[in-house]
């Protein structure tokens, strides 16, 4: 047992606890509170002066699964030979001695979700995971932790360059309805002979795991809901570039989106809305979103600092922080674990020498599940 003492505590439930401690017990947090008082036989880590807050949550990722000195040795995001590849698990592609897990400990973020990338209408199933280990199994947080799907640009550009569907919006979107289907049908069956695909799928139509769709334009988010909408799947927007023009429908459905990356250029057409301000119309409005980084579009260290620009554009400071922390958690369904600091919940912990929203700020150490991993 230890106890973290002495530093401003954010807890992401209350308010600051300017001079808090944070005692840890087998890997859980155990209690927090307003004082440095502490119990018998607790170790001591003295953090006066010091931020305490909860390990940091990348909702979108491909850490571990694109290696960034490699390129073919090293990048397995895409299965680019089928548009749809539900059954490909993202636990198979994930190498934990890729470089990043190291800039993702020194930077504070303490679990990530990782998966396939956008080539596909569908891409396989994504994980949840801590950043520190040596075998992906032992670093699981959840999974199947969602389905992998993508609208727009991407999937239209990987096929339709080969004269192979899609080669329009109407096919994606047609493509993913069909896929649904086959799955719905799959599910209706006695004893079905085995099918990996249609398996997976069914895991999204039973409600075990939500519909992740990759959509930047307000058309594509809206091609997305009607589909959601209509097989009754739970749905997730990743990316949501142009979703403020969308918010108040968004919000209405109680659809969650995970936004960004926000450091990053008008690389395609789709992206020529992006905007600093869609944080803040988006909390405006009522819809809850994490903020990610999509590493390595923009590398895995830099999720606070995406956070700090979208209060730039006008996002308040403690939605940037909940958008990498609980509201991260809660979209994840891991709410009772994760994103704060609250008795119970994992022992994920960093301290730092000041605000994390600082761009001039610098982790000095990080726990995982109570132990000292940076």
């Amino acid at each position: 047992m230890f106890a973290i003492a002495g530093g401003k505590v954010l807890t992401m439930v209350g308010p600051p606890l300017e001079k808090g401690t944070v005692l840890v017990d087998r890997g859980k947090i155990r209690e927090v509170y307003g004082d440095t008082t502490i119990p018998p036989g607790a170790e001591v880590v003295e953090a006066a002066g010091k931020v305490i807050m909860p390990g940091l949550i990348d909702a979108h990722s491909h850490l571990g699964i694109i290696e960034e000195i490699y390129r073919e040795e090293g990048d397995d995001s895409n299965e680019n030979t089928d548009p749809v590849t539900p059954h490909l698990r993202a636990i198979d592609a994930v190498n934990p001695a890729d470089l990043g897990f190291r800039d993702a400990l020194a930077a504070g973020v303490t679990t990530v979700v990782t998966g396939p990338g956008s080539a596909n209408i569908i891409g396989g199933e994504m994980l949840v995971m801590k950043t520190c280990g040596t075998v992906v199994d032992e670093m699981v947080v959840r999974f199947p932790a969602g389905m992998k799907a993508a609208l727009g640009e991407n999937p239209k550009y990987n096929y339709g360059r080969n004269k192979k569907p899609p080669v329009t919006r109407m096919a994606s979107a047609a493509i993913l309805r069909e896929a649904l289907v086959s799955a719905r049908n799959y599910l209706k069956k006695d004893l079905p002979e085995r099918d990996l695909k249609l398996e997976a799928l069914g895991r999204v139509l039973k409600g075990e795991m939500p519909l992740r769709v990759h959509a930047h334009r307000a058309d594509d988010i809206m091609t997305a809901v009607r589909i959601a909408e209509e097989f009754g799947v739970r749905l997730i927007i990743e990316h949501c570039t142009e979703g403020r023009l969308i918010a108040g429908r968004l919000a209405a459905r109680g659809i969650p989106a995970i936004i960004g990356p926000v450091i990053t250029n008008r690389a395609k057409a789709e992206l020529k809305g992006i905007s600093l301000e869609t944080a803040k119309v988006l909390a405006g409005a009522g819809v809850k979103f994490a903020i990610m980084t999509d590493h390595p579009v923009v590398p895995v260290q830099y999720l606070a600092a995406s956070a700090a620009l979208a209060v730039k554009g006008g996002l308040p400071v403690e939605n940037a922080l909940r958008a990498i922390t609980i509201d991260a958690a809660d979209i994840l369904d891991l709410g009772e674990r994760l994103g704060s600091i609250e008795p119970g919940k994992d022992a994920d912990l960093v301290i730092m020498d000041r605000h994390p929203l600082d761009l001039s700020s610098r982790v000095e150490q990080v726990y995982i599940n109570g132990r000292k991993v940076f």
